[in-house]
């Protein structure tokens, strides 16, 4: 039986106009996403979201604005299981949205991140290779949307 690292990808909106906020990782494949990491021992998904944001970005937002229902499910390669992953298979990523202010400023490591960029929602396709994790964004914006509108 596989075993998944439980993880959190942090979906940054500061703005309708503004865009989404994908960071670039230093690696071939899929190096655009979302501010994502592992959630670790004892730490609520809503902790672990601001801290691998605040690591990756340097952004602060203070609070999580909404807990998506979505997961995304994806294998290691076995050369990386082997190399960096011998405990896992692959990583569950559960899904949470914040928002920063629209001059919020992002601080990259240029070592673990190297890279950012604010996109518009119908923009994403040319940043993220892989149809099924779009498609999760896309269900998890949709989320996000239709709470904001019923309050």
């Amino acid at each position: 039986m596989k075993k998944y690292r439980s993880a959190v990808s942090v979906l940054v909106v500061r703005g309708k106009e503004s865009g989404i906020l994908l960071v670039h990782k230093p690696r071939r494949h899929d190096a655009w996403q979302l501010p994502q990491g592992g959630v670790e021992e004892g730490e609520s998904l809503e902790a672990a979201a601001l801290r691998e944001l605040k690591e990756e970005t340097g952004l602060s937002p203070g609070s999580v604005r909404h807990v998506s229902a979505q997961t995304y499910c994806y294998d290691f390669s076995p050369a990386y299981v082997r190399r960096y992953r011998p405990f896992n298979d692959g990583q569950r990523l559960r899904f949470v949205v914040v928002e920063v202010p629209a001059d919020a400023e992002v601080k990259v490591d240029n070592r673990e991140v190297d890279s950012f960029v604010w996109v518009a929602e119908d923009k994403l396709s040319q940043y993220i290779e892989r149809v099924e994790y779009l498609d999760v964004i896309h269900a998890v914006l949709c989320e996000y949307e239709e709470r904001r509108s019923d309050h």
